[in-house]
């Protein structure tokens, strides 16, 4: 009798294990599905094709690594091997699952003389890699438009051909300014929500430079924003949001909606505008710059629930490095860039919309 009930405990604690691991399998599918889901979502176009586009994107590369991978792509860029130092970093990405706390600079080392010296190339990286074509299009997105040719003026009337970083940082050389990582902070204003920006603070009128040329797709008053202006970069893929400008003279002399930009132009003014339906209102109790960056991987990104904002705390103290020198014109008391630059990114879209036209 001892034996049967022993036989039917056992039976029963078997069922149990099995149902439990089934369960547990199940669980940890859906996990899985879920954090794919997070990556790329699939969704019907008119022609009812599918396609796949990134759905979300953390930016925690440091400041230190940017360093590092772009001073490989610019020593390399005459180079029978051209080091791209956003294969780079999305090496890395996927290497640490995003997370750049646990960054050394020997991994970024390792893989750079591998790529250098044939032992591998990014194709075979792609391959091996589960992550790494997620990380090369995410990183791609935020950091494509910042490193190229272009035409630098190094005096008046002189200009001169140069490889290298062609974004600037959001406030003019010589002008000091104090920020910490506030991306992701709590905001009360309207209605609770997260801070989907990056706040650099600083005294009222200082000239506020475009980071990457692209043409200005909002201009005017927003109740959060204040006076605000919104830059396309030219592929589509970058929104840049600068707000609280300055109370009656919040933007650079002639500039409106529709115009292009090039980057390291001047084109608002430092304020405190904002927290309010009425325009023209210092409501924000201090002066600051609030610069956001929004990635665009499909046109539905753009409005809505599906927008994707990233934190520009590193990215700024990256762009430290590049800052544009700007003087005042006393009559006017308007600030302007010294040193221009020719980006061919703007000819193209010159060139492509006056076919169109």
């Amino acid at each position: 009798m001892k034996k049967i009930w022993l036989v039917i405990l056992l039976c029963v604690a078997l069922g149990f294990i099995s149902r439990w691991y089934y369960v547990e399998s199940i669980s940890v599918q859906t996990v899985k599905r879920e954090e794919e889901i997070v990556l790329y979502e699939v969704e019907e176009d008119e022609s009812t094709q599918k396609k796949d586009y990134i759905k979300w994107v953390e930016f925690h590369v440091t400041c230190e690594a940017m360093d590092k991978a772009y001073e490989y792509d610019l020593n390399t860029y005459t180079k029978e091997v051209h080091l791209d130092w956003v294969d780079l970093l999305a090496y890395l990405g996927a290497k640490y699952g995003g997370d750049f706390s646990k960054y050394k600079q020997k991994d970024m080392d390792k893989i750079a003389k591998k790529l250098l010296e044939g032992e591998t190339t990014v194709e075979k990286i792609k391959e091996e890699m589960q992550y790494f074509s997620y990380y090369q299009q995410a990183y791609g997105a935020v950091l494509g438009g910042m490193v190229g040719e272009y035409d630098m003026e190094y005096e008046e009337g002189k200009w001169k051909k140069v490889y290298g970083l062609k974004s600037y940082h959001p406030i003019a050389r010589d002008f000091s300014y104090s920020h910490y990582d506030d991306f992701g902070a709590s905001r009360s204003y309207g209605y609770k929500r997260n801070h989907l920006g990056h706040d650099m603070l600083g005294q009222v009128g200082t000239p506020i430079i475009a980071v990457e040329s692209g043409y200005v797709a909002e201009l005017g008053w927003n109740q959060y924003g204040g006076w605000r202006v919104g830059i396309n970069s030219f592929d589509g893929k970058r929104y840049y949001y600068y707000a609280h400008l300055r109370k009656d003279r919040p933007y650079a002399e002639g500039l409106e909606k529709g115009n292009i930009v090039q980057a390291g132009d001047v084109i608002g003014y430092m304020g405190r505008t904002g927290y309010s339906v009425e325009e023209n209102v210092n409501n924000i109790d201090e002066y600051h710059l609030h610069f956001g960056l929004q990635l665009i991987f499909d046109e539905t990104q753009r409005e809505g629930t599906n927008q994707i904002w990233v934190s520009g705390y590193e990215l700024v103290q990256f762009l430290y490095k590049h800052r544009s020198q700007v003087q005042r014109n006393d009559k006017t008391k308007e600030w302007t860039r010294v040193h221009g630059i020719k980006d061919p990114e703007v000819v193209k879209w010159e060139s492509l919309h006056s076919k169109e036209q």
